[in-house]
């Protein structure tokens, strides 16, 4: 479903000139399949933020090819690709207003068109994670970062995408909604078949909960 082809990706090196900089990893494939719980692991600084951002069309790799369905990242609509292939940062952004106009705002864009803002389907999952009604009508600006992730994961999660990439998306929640957030993630990879998800986290307990297998980027240093 989504492949990554002899992927390398590199930094500037400090204090030197060339251009080019040091790997961070190269020669990296990945092949993920529908129904996939793949944890990316690595030591902090290997660059699992970035192979996250490069997979979701964010970032451009410096050697390799990413495709889905067969079809290289350069050949999607980029708008069209992230309504598939959507990526969750730690620390998301959010549109000023409430949390209802920050879920409902997507829907505005033409590559969702089709779908719909379902009310009652986020109060189910807003009652899931322990928010009350009121939740809906909180402004973006007083959120928590726990929240703040909890508003980014819903938002991202209503949209249907084919594959999910989670940067550790329960970074700034209590073992409490971050089990909630883990139920979720696994109701919505059991609710069809041709659904994948990427996990980072630096809890090595709840990647043995949420995933069946792990990708360490250590093994593609240079």
């Amino acid at each position: 479903m989504l492949t990554l082809h002899d992927g390398g990706r590199r930094l500037p090196t400090a204090g030197r000139a060339d251009a080019a900089g040091h790997w961070l990893w190269r020669h990296l494939n990945l092949d993920l399949a529908p129904g996939d719980r793949l944890a990316i692991v690595g030591p902090s600084g290997s660059g699992k933020t970035l192979l996250l951002r490069a997979l979701a069309g964010l970032d451009a790799l410096d050697a390799g090819t990413v495709a889905l369905n067969g079809r290289t990242l350069g050949d999607w609509a980029r708008p069209r690709y992230r309504a598939q292939v959507a990526y969750l940062p730690q620390t998301p952004a959010l549109p000023e207003g409430t949390v209802e106009a920050a879920l409902r705002q997507p829907f505005a864009f033409g590559v969702h068109a089709g779908k719909a803002f379902d009310h009652d389907a986020i109060a189910a999952r807003l009652r899931a994670l322990d928010r009350d009604a009121d939740f809906s009508a909180r402004t973006t600006d007083v959120l928590s970062g726990g929240e703040r992730q909890i508003v980014a994961f819903l938002r991202t999660l209503q949209l249907g995408p084919r594959v999910l990439l989670l940067d550790e998306p329960t970074a700034s929640l209590d073992a409490a909604n971050t089990g909630r957030i883990e139920h979720l993630v696994t109701d919505w990879m059991d609710a069809h078949a041709e659904r994948a998800v990427l996990w980072t986290s630096h809890d090595p307990a709840q990647l043995a909960r949420v995933t069946d297998r792990r990708l360490d980027l250590a093994d593609f240093e240079p």
